[in-house]
C-alpha cells in the first residue's frame, strides 16, 4: 500500500468530528492493508515506539519534497526501524542523513505527516478507543473481544494483526507475568451513600495520594510499572526487595506507592513521583499499598470476582494491603472516609465485590468519593504573567479530552494555586513545548496533564465546549498521566447543576 493512502485517511479522520465517520474511514484502510504499522501510524506513533528523533532535528529538516507519491507503508516502516537502530560514533550525523533520505522520497503532504508523527504532534483524531472500534469493524469481530485482547497484549498493532485473522487469535491473548496490563480505573461518585447504593455488596478503601504501580514477580525476577505501563524497576529497589520477599512464586499486584513522613502522613505527590527519576534511591523511600491481585502462583484472577482477588491479596501481601473495610454499613463506610481524610489521603474508593478486573476501563463497579471536585485537564496554552510574574508563563489555558478523538476542548483558564517554584518549572516545560508564540499567549503541544480543583461548572458560550470552570485552581501537575487519560468534555459537562448525578471527575 502507498503511504499516501495513510496520509489521506489521516486527513479525512482529522476533518470530521463524527466518531462513526472516523471509525469507518480507519476500518476501510485497515481492511485494505492488513499492515500493523498502519495502525501505529494512525494513532500517532511509529511501530517501533519512540525512535529517538529529536523534535528540533525533525523540524529543522529542509528537504525538497518529491513530485509524486512513491513511498509504501513498508518503505516508511523499514526506514524508521533502520533509523532507530543507528548508534555508535558519528550516529547523530548518520541519523540526520537517514531522515533526509526518507524525506526526499516523500511528497509535501507526506513530509508534514512524518514530521508530526516523529514529534508527537499527529492529532488526526485516531485515539486508542476510536482505533479499537475501527479494528473491530474491519475484522468483523466484537468490540469487547478486541478491547480485552488489547489490554492484555499492550500493543495495538499486535491486536489488529490478531483481529484480522479471527476471533480465536484475539482470545489467545492471556495475562503474562512480566507484561503489564492497563489498570482498571474508578468512576466519580456524587456521594458515599450513592456509591454504596449503586455498587451493592462492597469494600471501601482509602484512596491514597500516591503513584499507581503494578508489580510482577516470576521467581526472583521482579518488575515494577507505572500506571502508563512505563517500567521503573531500577529506580525502586526497596519495592523490588519487598515483593521478592512475599510468600509466593509468581504474582501480579495492583496498588499505589507513596513517600511518607516520619508520622506516617503522605508526602506531596511530586515528591513521590520524583523518586522514579532519582539517581540516589536513598533520597526518599517508598511504601507500597496493594489493593488487587491479578495473578497468584500460576492462577490468573482477572475474571474472578473481587472478593476472590482480595482473598488472594490478603494471603500474599499481608500488612501491605491498602486500609479499608469489607461489607461496611453506611456508618462504617463514613468512618473509613473520615479516617482516610484524617490520614492526609484523597478520599475512598467503593468497589463491588462481584466485579471482575476490567483492565483499562473506567466503569461503575469502582467509584471514587472525594470531598472536592477535581478534573485532570490538558494544558493547551498559557499567557505571560504581569507584575510579580512578569517573564513567567502564568495563566493556563485548560482543555478537556474529546472522547471522539478530536483536539482538546478548551473549558477555562487559571493562574491560581501556582507557587513560585511551579511557575518557574512550568515556564521551562511549556516553552519547550511551544508551537506558536505572540506577545501575550504561547500555544503548546497538548502533552501535560494538570489536576484542577474547582467549585463547579457553568454553561458558557465563551468556550467551544459550551461550559466553563468556576473558581478553578491548580492542585498539581500529573506526570503519571498522559493526555489520553485526561477527563473528557463529557465529564466536565456532568458537573453542570441540574437533575441527575453531577459526578466528581478526575483522579485515579
Amino acid at each position: 500500500m502507498l503511504f499516501t493512502e495513510v496520509v489521506e485517511t489521516s486527513a479525512a479522520v482529522g476533518a470530521t468530528r463524527s466518531r462513526l465517520a472516523k471509525v469507518g474511514a480507519l476500518a476501510d484502510l485497515i481492511r485494505r492493508t492488513g499492515t500493523p504499522a498502519v495502525v501505529s501510524f494512525l494513532v500517532g506513533v511509529p511501530s517501533q515506539g519512540r525512535i529517538g528523533a529529536g523534535w528540533r532535528t525533525v523540524l529543522d529538516l529542509d528537504v525538497p519534497p518529491a513530485a509524486g507519491p512513491s513511498l509504501t507503508v513498508s518503505d516508511v516502516d523499514g526506514a524508521l526501524g533502520a533509523y532507530a537502530a543507528i548508534g555508535g560514533r558519528g550516529s547523530a550525523a548518520r541519523r540526520v542523513e537517514a531522515l533526509r533520505d526518507l524525506f526526499s522520497r516523500a511528497t509535501a503532504a507526506e513530509q508534514d505527516f512524518l514530521k508530526r508523527l516523529l514529534t508527537g504532534e499527529l492529532r488526526q483524531g485516531a485515539l486508542e478507543g476510536v482505533m479499537l472500534d475501527a479494528v473491530a469493524k474491519a475484522a468483523e469481530v466484537p468490540g469487547e473481544v478486541v478491547r480485552r485482547a488489547f489490554m492484555l497484549s499492550g500493543s495495538l498493532p499486535a491486536t489488529a494483526a490478531a483481529a484480522l485473522t479471527g476471533e480465536a487469535a484475539l482470545a489467545a491473548f492471556r495475562l503474562e507475568v512480566g507484561r503489564p496490563v492497563r489498570p482498571m480505573l474508578a468512576s466519580p461518585a456524587e456521594s458515599l451513600p450513592d456509591a454504596l447504593a449503586e455498587v451493592g455488596e462492597a469494600t471501601v478503601e482509602h484512596k491514597l495520594d500516591g503513584a499507581r504501580i503494578q508489580v510482577h514477580r516470576d521467581g526472583d525476577v521482579v518488575r515494577v510499572f507505572t500506571r502508563t505501563l512505563r517500567e521503573v524497576t531500577k529506580t525502586v529497589p526497596e519495592l523490588v526487595e519487598l515483593v521478592r520477599g512475599l510468600p509466593c512464586d509468581s504474582v501480579v499486584l495492583d496498588g499505589e506507592t507513596l513517600a511518607l513522613t516520619d508520622d506516617g502522613k503522605p508526602r506531596p505527590f511530586q515528591e513521590t513521583m520524583s523518586r522514579f527519576g532519582a539517581q540516589d534511591v536513598r533520597e526518599l523511600l517508598l511504601s507500597p499499598f496493594f489493593f488487587d491481585c491479578l495473578h497468584l502462583d500460576g492462577r490468573d484472577l482477572l475474571d474472578e470476582p473481587l472478593r476472590a482477588r482480595l482473598d488472594a491479596l490478603r494471603q500474599v501481601a499481608g500488612d501491605h494491603v491498602v486500609p479499608g473495610r469489607l461489607r461496611p454499613t453506611g456508618e462504617e463506610a463514613a468512618a473509613v472516609l473520615d479516617e482516610a481524610l484524617a490520614a492526609g489521603h484523597e478520599g475512598v474508593v467503593v468497589k463491588s465485590l462481584d466485579s471482575a478486573y476490567a483492565a483499562g476501563r473506567r466503569g461503575r463497579a469502582w467509584q471514587k468519593v472525594k470531598p472536592v471536585h477535581t478534573l485532570d485537564l490538558v494544558v493547551i496554552g498559557v499567557e505571560w504573567g504581569s507584575g510579580r510574574r512578569r517573564g513567567l508563563l502564568s495563566n493556563l489555558h485548560l482543555g478537556a479530552r474529546d472522547p471522539d478523538g478530536g483536539p482538546p476542548v478548551m473549558v477555562g483558564k487559571t493562574f491560581k494555586g501556582l507557587t513560585d517554584e511551579l511557575l518557574a518549572w512550568q515556564t521551562r516545560e511549556l516553552l519547550a513545548r511551544a508551537t506558536e508564540k505572540d506577545e501575550w499567549v504561547v500555544t503548546v503541544r497538548p502533552e501535560l496533564v494538570i489536576e484542577i480543583e474547582l467549585d463547579g461548572v457553568q454553561v458558557s458560550p465563551r468556550y467551544p465546549g459550551g461550559v466553563a470552570l468556576r473558581f478553578a485552581r491548580v492542585v498539581r501537575y500529573r506526570p503519571d498521566k498522559g493526555p489520553a487519560e485526561a477527563d473528557t468534555i463529557d465529564a466536565v459537562r456532568a458537573l453542570l447543576p441540574g437533575p441527575g448525578p453531577a459526578a466528581t471527575a478526575g483522579g485515579a
